[in-house]
């Protein structure tokens, strides 16, 4: 099979498009790839900067969609399922050993480059908004980084799950309009939301971090909920704990990844609550640039520029 190696820790520049044995093994869900999800992370692999550091080389790539190509007996996957899973390692090859745990199948309405974008972000912004932030119906969400992966999931899963009135933060006005096609009932610009906001949010969803936090504190009603989801802006806000006191307000880390992969079987129960909404098309993944395979080192690089919108997906 072909596939993408990181020999080197050199950046996305360095990566190698290799022919490597097929995957296997008895306990694994062999898949054959049809499409891989691109998240930051592997760009900071790249670097050797993600806190996951294989040894060298290997093969990158988390999540994926495609058809089985063998599964082991009792797992309810059968040769030819249409599946989504999360391999954590590997994924960017034409083919795929994953756990059957993080392996799914697919709802015959949702196409491979969807079944690729939908893990990750939709279980994160499941965890934050639903087990951690504790949405409530009606409750005023707030979305920063509106109109990329995260965001638009974060939008999506608001309104599937009870939000009332959701409002994403966004650089331009094109990527506005990429949140109001996510669900958005509003858009406004990061430069000056907290006036034009105001004190309205009861949920703000922070995958961004930077300069921006403090005032996001500053839109939050009595009781309010502010989850810390990634730090994409770079830099990593602080917070002065009298404001949490004087204005009852809360501040939520949202590690999905720390908490859901140390307990087998907490990801299939995500699932099983995101998956009617999946099926319903309530749910529905903004599928970015798309790139072929072996042009991987572009599908990451154009992660560093921070204007990509909705998730980026390789086609193997």
């Amino acid at each position: 099979m072909k596939a993408i190696q990181i020999t080197t820790l050199d950046g996305p520049d360095a990566l190698e498009f290799n022919e490597l044995p097929d995957p296997s093994g008895d306990d694994k869900v062999v898949i054959d790839v049809k499409a891989a999800g691109v998240a930051f992370p592997e760009l900071l692999q790249t670097r050797g900067l993600y806190q996951m550091k294989p040894e060298t080389p290997f093969v990158p790539g988390a999540e994926v969609a495609g058809i089985v190509e063998s599964a082991p007996e009792g797992s309810g996957l059968s040769q030819g399922d249409r599946v989504a899973a999360l391999p954590l390692l590997g994924g960017f090859a034409q083919k795929v050993a994953a756990d059957p745990l993080m392996t799914f199948k697919l709802p015959d309405s949702v196409g491979f480059e969807e079944g690729a974008s939908f893990l990750f972000n939709y279980c994160t912004a499941y965890f934050g908004l639903v087990e951690r932030g504790q949405l409530a119906e009606g409750e005023t969400v707030l979305v920063h980084g509106a109109a990329g992966g995260i965001g638009t999931a974060s939008i999506q899963v608001a309104k599937a799950f009870g939000a009332g009135r959701v409002i994403a933060v966004v650089s331009t006005d094109a990527r506005g309009e990429v949140a109001k096609q996510a669900g958005a009932d509003e858009y406004v610009l990061a430069e000056g939301f907290k006036d034009a906001v105001g004190k309205s949010a009861d949920v703000v969803v922070d995958p961004v971090g930077g300069d921006r936090f403090t005032d996001s504190l500053r839109c939050l009603k009595d009781d309010g909920r502010i989850l810390v989801i990634g730090f994409t802006a770079g830099s990593i806000p602080e917070v002065k704990v009298n404001r949490l006191l004087l204005n009852n307000i809360s501040v939520v880390g949202v590690g999905w990844g720390a908490y859901a992969l140390t307990r087998p079987g907490h990801i299939a129960k995500e699932w099983e609550a995101l998956r009617p909404h999946l099926e319903s098309g309530v749910l529905k993944p903004i599928v970015g640039d798309t790139y072929p395979l072996k042009q991987a080192a572009e599908a990451l690089k154009s992660l560093e520029t921070r204007t990509v919108t909705g998730k980026v997906v390789l086609l193997a």
